[in-house]
């Protein structure tokens, strides 16, 4: 079984707790402002691997006509709770073979290192090709991407904390094989069975997404090295791809 398909579960919100919806709303902010946009309210937006919505949820209060995308049923059900007025659309699919109409969107964002997650390079070229196909001529899109210099310089091997909430201890190991930074998540509760989790993400430079973009018909406009808008290098933290659909 692929990871992504096992890891994206209820466990996973636990892990991943401390991303909240005020960071979401911060980050989203600025990459709206980067992109200079006119009136909100009569565009089209894709929230491509959404997870429990954190993103979407800030980005439809801005005024924009959000539709979150995402593979698992069970972040997707966290991100309904958090709708209730069902303002948002939330569609679960596979972001290789998006189930949308040509020319649907006038923005796709890919956020939080959503990117990556396939072996095989066509899969992977295979999602900024249907980006390419979703969005409409001079539609905008942004991929925040890990940093692979960073990570293969900066790579924090361990760590482990203390959930109270659920009373139980996560351990995170990373490392690096080749081209993939692979994470293996251990949940050990204080009572119960023991969870171990993987994730792997390719370490895919800013050379490799210019030369799929060169044949999608995609543009590249700009790359910022974090969420305070400093210019993408070596140490940069984030690659922040913004581009359009020419």
């Amino acid at each position: 079984m692929e990871w992504f398909k096992q890891s994206f579960n209820q466990d996973y919100m636990m892990v991943y707790r401390h991303r909240n919806a005020t960071e979401a709303r911060e980050q989203v902010i600025k990459m709206i402002d980067w992109l200079d946009l006119d009136d909100k309210k009569e565009m089209s937006l894709l929230d491509l691997g959404c997870g429990t919505g954190r993103h979407s949820l800030s980005l439809q209060q801005m005024g924009f006509k959000v539709t979150g995308l995402d593979l698992s049923p069970h972040l997707l059900q966290e991100a309904k709770i958090h709708d209730p007025d069902e303002r948002i659309t939330w569609v679960e699919g596979d972001m290789r073979q998006l189930p949308f109409e040509d020319c649907s969107f006038d923005l796709s964002l890919n956020l939080f290192t959503s990117f990556g997650y396939f072996v095989q390079q066509l899969d992977n070229e295979a999602v900024l090709s249907e980006i390419s196909r979703i969005l409409k001529k001079q539609g905008s899109f942004i991929i925040d991407f890990l940093n692979p210099a960073h990570v293969r310089t900066q790579l924090d091997a361990f760590s482990e904390r203390f959930d109270e909430e659920m009373s139980c201890t996560i351990t995170e190991h990373r490392t690096i094989h080749g081209d993939v930074v692979e994470k293996t998540i251990i949940i050990t509760p204080t009572f119960g069975i023991k969870r171990i989790y993987k994730e792997k993400v390719m370490l895919l430079p800013l050379e490799w997404f210019i030369s799929c973009f060169e044949h999608l018909g995609l543009e590249l406009k700009q790359v910022y090295g974090s969420y305070d808008g400093e210019t993408y290098h070596s140490k940069s933290p984030r690659m922040i791809i913004i581009g359009l659909k020419k």
